[in-house]
């Protein structure tokens, strides 16, 4: 096994190094079925949409949930300058170890199992995206009885919730329309099916992915600008993953659908981190438009005109070059210029700067909360001891 995985190691050190060196006319492409241009024209233009529709209803959906989070009082999940840092190194560790996996092990029960997994996070995540549409479209004669499930640990102050889950029979019609669509994914695999989970990864993952600032954005976005450019440029580890990962983590669509109709097998296909990443940042933006009180989300509707373009362009310079693209090279200096030069132009790069969505209290300000806390309590207990005498 060590030795299996030492020479896999070499083998893709080689492969960097011969990528290095190789002139760029050496590069040829894989073979692959003829596309009609209008074939190809319907698929590329139904991936753009398809990347659009989670960016635009993720960011909505996230500014809903980050209002009501800040009515209720909730901690909310925010991804950390140290968190974007980290992440390129997390995500390049993953992706590397799922190469090694796919050259050691049998292609066919690595994903056994990742499909696997991925049908139960599939079928939550579409249930939880359908739950808004079942419940405005069930009619009144369906009551929308509601259920709990609570389990604790312990007893009194060291009481613990293990399970605590609301739901309804609205819920309940999700998760069977959910499943039904999850057990065709398993049994056909059909590009349809894996549209329909990816699209709903994408839609959750910008709804509840926040980054808290500008500057943790800009940090995650140039870490993962030099990782996507590593792994397609230098090796060919990102395209070997993404050709041998059976899962919903790309959207796909057939270029040879007029000919084949929805039979057809030869796809276009686009990363969900391509979509995810930059959405994420795109619906901070929306988020600092939203708290600004403006009736026009200018640095939301510009950025996600950039994204567009930036997606345009990967497309178009894969064509020319006759190469797998990383997205990211393009998408990311269209999301993260975009809102800059409009805050320069309007001349609020600070304000944008000190956005935050959730401000941190300032050490100076939780001493004294500390402190004032320390007194009321001190002075309470002296009462009662007063009281007791």
């Amino acid at each position: 096994m060590a030795e299996e995985v030492i020479g896999t190691v070499k083998e893709v050190l080689k492969g960097i190094i011969e990528n290095v060196n190789a002139p760029k006319n050496e590069s040829a492409p894989a073979e692959k079925k003829p596309s009609t241009p209008e074939g190809m024209a319907v698929a590329y233009s139904s991936l753009v949409v398809m990347a659009m529709l989670p960016i635009i209803f993720g960011s909505i959906r996230s500014v809903k949930l980050h209002k009501l989070k800040k009515s209720t009082g909730e901690k909310a999940d925010t991804m950390t300058k140290k968190d974007a840092m980290y992440f390129p190194l997390i995500a390049s560790a993953a992706l590397f170890g799922l190469y090694l996996f796919f050259k050691i092990f049998q292609k066919v029960h690595i994903n056994y199992l990742l499909t696997g997994y991925f049908f139960v996070l599939g079928v939550i995540a579409l249930a939880h995206l359908l739950s808004p549409v079942i419940n405005s479209l069930m009619p009144a004669a369906v009551p929308k009885v509601p259920f709990h499930i609570l389990f604790t640990k312990g007893e009194g102050k060291h009481k613990e919730d293990i399970v605590n889950y609301k739901f309804s029979t609205h819920d309940i019609v999700c998760l069977v329309i959910s499943s039904v669509i999850g057990v065709w994914y398993l049994l056909k695999k059909h590009w349809i099916a894996n549209n329909l989970f990816g699209l709903a990864f994408a839609i959750n993952g910008v709804e509840m992915l926040h980054l808290n600032n500008f500057v943790t954005g800009v940090i995650l976005l140039s870490g993962l600008f030099f990782y996507d450019i590593f792994w397609v440029f230098g090796t060919n580890v990102m395209v070997t993953v993404a050709k041998s990962f059976e899962a919903p983590i790309k959207l796909v669509f057939p270029q040879d659908l007029i000919e084949n109709g929805l039979n057809a097998s030869n796809f276009a296909m686009l990363g969900l981190g391509d979509i995810v990443i930059p959405g994420i940042f795109i619906a901070l933006l929306l988020r600092f438009d939203d708290s600004k009180k403006r009736k026009t989300r200018i640095y939301f509707y510009s950025t996600l005109i950039a994204y567009f373009l930036g997606l345009l362009a990967t497309i178009f310079v894969m064509h020319v070059f006759k190469h797998a693209q990383p997205a990211l090279l393009y998408l990311v200096p269209a999301c993260m210029g975009t809102p800059l030069l409009v805050a320069l132009i309007r001349g609020e790069l600070k304000v944008l700067f000190a956005y935050e969505d959730h401000p941190e209290e300032k050490p100076e300000k939780k001493e004294k909360k500390e402190k004032d806390e320390g007194t009321s309590s001190s002075g309470s207990k002296k009462k009662e001891s007063k009281k007791g005498k």
